[in-house]
């Protein structure tokens, strides 16, 4: 990566941009025929890329990334150094010898400033080419300047957003560099032999106060998902060389953190096979190429592939489509009250139908009375999971040894 730009780590303030953000720059793009367009967020020295759409690859960019203000083409356009627009940048003087030209493979651009809703300077918008574009001219120019004009009134709204954002960034490294995350084991009971077959890694706040799921889904929001999964995972990991021999260690994980270095993770244990991967219904991203390789890579090295909480969206029959899983795990909402319920009933059994037709295995979760367990195992479910078979705790040999336990997770 060239001195004057780079994708900055962690700590960087980065979040996934809105959909209408990437339709106007989608139609910038377009307009313009170029390869990518963005939009910048100034901060100090530095041009933050806060939305990027098309392929940013071979300039080296991606969402997140910084270029310095004061080493390149945009710092000129800004003081008027240069123009908004130039079709040949190779060929025009007044770029020809500029490094982030020649480093980013910059064939023509196009930028122009945003100012917010106070007439301070906010950033740049533009789009960017890697080959000449000598039918740019001043037609483009203005609907550039049209659009950087009506994102005025957005990039404010995009400005306190990201500063919200960025406080969830702080609470979220915070924990992680702190150490702040603590991991509780929930046992999976096989409802039919009555033994534990599984643990489910489930993270807890050092204040019980806090809740987790609202931290995880704020940082998914920021863009920081994947990493403080990932964070989490690496907590619950260490006590795999703890388990007795039949019981496996389920983690939970989004389908971007599966493919945002999951898999290398789980493979660098030595023993996937001891390991159930809960692939969450937080994105729609089932279809993904990405996705399904790492499923199957995961899957060849002994690792089992669950849906978790299969019931609570559409989302769910998708998964099951796209990704085959050996596990499906029903959402709580169908389980309690399913015994005085012959809706809930119906809709169990027909999940329970396909699983045997797919050869999954089946795990009711929330079961927290003995008529959810009842209904449970009257509806052919294999395992089951819940405050009646075990409260979730930190003491892994307590999870370990539940007075219940089930039918084994053992691969279809």
């Amino acid at each position: 990566m060239p001195a004057h730009h780079g994708c900055l780590g962690p700590r960087s303030e980065v979040c996934a941009p809105g959909d209408a953000l990437m339709g106007l720059l989608d139609l910038l793009r377009r307009r313009l025929r170029m390869e990518i367009a963005w939009l910048g967020r100034l901060d100090g020295g530095l041009l933050i890329l806060q939305g990027l759409c098309g392929n940013a690859q071979p300039f080296g960019l991606a969402l997140g990334c910084t270029i310095r203000r004061d080493a390149g083409v945009f710092g000129r356009v800004l003081t008027g150094d240069l123009p908004e627009l130039i079709p040949n940048t190779r060929r025009d003087p007044r770029t020809a010898d500029i490094i982030s030209v020649q480093d980013l493979g910059i064939g023509a651009y196009a930028a122009t400033p945003i100012l917010d809703t106070d007439g301070n300077l906010y950033g740049l918008v533009g789009c960017l080419h890697r080959h000449p574009q000598p039918s740019l001219g001043d037609r483009d120019i203005r609907f550039l300047r049209l659009l950087a004009r009506f994102l005025t009134g957005y990039v404010s709204d995009l400005h306190r957003m990201w500063e919200i954002r960025s406080r969830v960034w702080h609470r979220v490294h915070t924990l992680i560099d702190s150490d702040g995350l603590r991991i509780h084991y929930q046992p999976v009971i096989d409802l039919v032999a009555g033994r534990t077959v599984g643990v489910e890694a489930l993270t807890r706040l050092p204040d019980p106060r806090l809740s987790t799921a609202a931290l995880f889904r704020d940082a998914a929001a920021a863009g920081l998902g994947p990493e403080l999964e990932i964070a989490a995972i690496q907590r619950a990991l260490p006590v795999l060389p703890a388990l007795p021999d039949d019981v496996r260690l389920a983690v939970n994980a989004a389908p971007s953190t599966v493919t945002g270095g999951l898999v290398d993770l789980l493979l660098d244990t030595g023993d996937p096979s001891r390991l159930v991967v809960e692939i969450t219904e937080a994105e729609q991203a089932y279809d993904n190429p990405d996705l399904v390789e790492a499923v199957r890579l995961l899957r060849r090295h002994g690792a089992l592939i669950a849906i978790d909480d299969l019931g609570a969206c559409y989302s769910g029959l998708e998964m099951l489509l796209s990704l085959r899983p050996d596990v499906v795990k029903i959402d709580r909402v169908l389980i309690k009250n399913m015994s005085g319920d012959p809706v809930r009933r119906a809709i169990v059994a027909g999940i329970t139908t396909i699983a045997r037709e797919t050869g999954c295995r089946v795990v009711a979760e929330g079961i927290e009375t003995q008529a959810d367990l009842t209904a449970a195992q009257e509806a052919g479910i294999h395992c089951g999971q819940g405050y009646l078979l075990g409260r979730p705790t930190p003491d892994l040999r307590a999870a370990c040894r539940s007075p219940f336990a089930f039918s084994a997770l053992t691969r279809r």
